[in-house]
């Protein structure tokens, strides 16, 4: 917004003409452009900022997390690296498996995807019977409360044995659930009887083969656990550094008429801060004319 917009906004609103979501829906969009230029500014001209005393803090965090950074690069590079020499191994050793060696290699896979299937219901009747547990609870307060207020009328005599009732279904069925509970683990525990048993007879084929593929299998594991986390790590400092590149823009910007030190950080990149000039400057008649709407 230009000071002749907000001229002819305020003579708008002597007529009674208020528009104030409209201005604050503007300023909220102005308000994020700015932020996103403070963020590409300080992006831009960070390493120009070492000797801007305010900006100390900011500029050795940003030095810091941006060797922390290559190290996470580098580290991601050579685990995708034995990633994938893992996966050649892996692709290399079913593919040279003899057919009945292959067939207890499906079988065992087979099992311990039916034994994840049955854990993960598992987990979910445990999930489920804390809920009732919970309700349980709360109804068994309930009567409590409910028998102290009664004092033997009919309707709390109902509502007492209703509440009765819904005690006696939730414990039958939290009693249902540990059965189910109970059963699920039985089979569970047959599963692993199962894996051990073709473990045992992978063993007996192929002692050396078998222990090639777990090698394989279990890098592949470490390695992807690996990448995800220095991937959440990158992450993390990403944002961090973003929010620096942002608080470096937002500073300079505002100081650049003012500090010589902040004028040459952005001497190249002035038509950016006239810009936010006039972004906080259009943010601030939007939230001026929205304050007298």
């Amino acid at each position: 917004m230009t000071s002749s917009r907000y001229l002819i906004a305020r003579v708008a609103q002597t007529f009674g003409y208020f528009r104030r979501t409209l201005r604050m829906a503007d300023a909220a969009s102005e308000t994020q452009l700015l932020r996103q230029a403070e963020a590409q500014l300080g992006s831009a001209i960070w390493q120009k900022v070492e000797d801007i005393e305010e900006l100390s803090v900011e500029y050795w965090n940003l030095r810091k997390f941006l060797k922390e950074e290559k190290i996470i690069r580098k580290k991601v590079a050579e685990s995708q690296v034995e990633l994938d020499k893992a996966h050649e191994e892996r692709a290399s050793v079913l593919n040279n498996t003899p057919e009945v060696h292959q067939e207890l290699m499906d079988q065992r896979i087979l099992l311990l995807t039916e034994i994840e299937t049955l854990a993960l219901r598992r987990d979910e009747i445990v999930a489920e019977a804390r809920e009732v547990r919970r309700a349980y609870d709360g109804f068994k307060m309930k009567l409590e409360v409910i028998t102290n207020e009664s004092q033997g009328s009919e309707s709390g005599k109902v509502k007492i044995e209703e509440v009765k009732r819904r005690l006696a279904d939730l414990k039958t069925k939290f009693s249902d659930l540990k059965k189910q509970r109970l059963l699920i683990g039985a089979e569970i525990e047959a599963g692993d009887d199962k894996v051990d048993l073709v473990d045992e007879q992978l063993n007996e084929k192929k002692k050396d083969r078998r222990l090639h593929a777990s090698e394989a299998f279990q890098v592949i594991s470490e390695r992807n656990k690996e990448i995800s986390i220095l991937r959440a790590e990158s992450g993390l400092l990403d944002t961090q550094m973003r929010q620096l590149y942002a608080e470096i823009g937002r500073f300079v910007s505002r100081n650049a008429h003012l500090n010589p030190a902040c004028a040459e950080a952005a001497h190249s990149h002035q038509g950016l801060v006239d810009v936010m000039r006039a972004l906080r400057r259009s943010i601030a008649l939007n939230h001026r004319l929205a304050r007298t709407a």
